[in-house]
């Protein structure tokens, strides 16, 4: 999906698509971001009856300025020994941080989960976080904990001292998929409830229906998905003995 921020077009393309009736997936569609992005986009702005494009773009801009001045720029990342141009890794660390927020991901978890996939070592203690995100330890806590729910960190001691740092690994994404398969095999139980309750033969019990054999078929191709990594890495682990 087409990253980056809406433009002065995309706004009056959205307030076209609302005053049609249009729902956010279809003004989505339309203009290839995600019904979350569009969602957002218009419940900050006034919300579907009062949101008019010209109103925000201004607030944007605004909220943009008052952000630049309150937020101190993050400590630039030192060299390890590879060579590489910091001014390059800060300016990837800041697309890809704006790629998961365009993704849904929220912004202090976003600037987390970037700041630890782009250290070679891949853990951070929370001092370490606060140092190079300059933010208050509070913001990393609260982070920390929802990027953990969805598993895509884990806690560890740091070995001989009785602190916690936190880790991102090669793993991060598989883990992330068991969420979500997780999350699609309640999403399967409760429709198939919902059926039972509300009875096949009624229009709310085959609303239910239609939802529960879309979700059957998302968490069987998630979960074939992660069979297929698990074989590949397999196949790298072979190739490298």
């Amino acid at each position: 999906m087409p990253g980056g921020r809406l433009t002065d077009a995309d706004r009056g393309h959205i307030a076209a698509g609302l005053a049609r009736g249009l729902g956010y997936a279809e003004i989505g569609r339309q203009l290839g971001r995600p019904a979350s992005t569009v969602m957002r986009e218009v419940t900050r702005n006034g919300g579907p009856e009062d949101y008019r494009a010209e109103r925000a773009q201004e607030a944007t801009r605004q909220r943009a300025r008052r952000h630049k001045q309150a937020e101190p720029a993050a400590v630039p990342l030192s060299d390890t020994g590879y060579g590489r141009d910091p001014r390059a890794v800060a300016d990837f660390a800041e697309s890809f941080t704006a790629l998961l927020i365009e993704q849904g991901l929220p912004r202090m978890e976003a600037r987390v989960l970037a700041c630890l996939q782009i250290t070679d070592s891949g853990a951070l203690t929370a001092a370490e976080l606060v140092e190079r995100l300059r933010v208050s330890p509070a913001s990393i806590s609260n982070a920390v904990a929802f990027l953990e729910q969805q598993g895509m960190l884990r806690r560890e001691l740091v070995p001989g001292a009785r602190r916690e740092r936190y880790v991102i690994d090669d793993d991060i994404w598989m883990r992330n998929l068991v969420a979500s398969v997780q999350m699609q095999n309640a999403l399967a139980a409760i429709t198939r409830r919902g059926v039972e309750v509300l009875g096949p033969d009624t229009p709310a019990g085959a609303r239910f229906e239609l939802s529960g054999e879309f979700v059957v078929i998302v968490g069987a191709a998630l979960r074939q998905a992660m069979e297929q990594w698990r074989d590949r890495l397999a196949e790298r682990a072979a190739e490298g003995e």
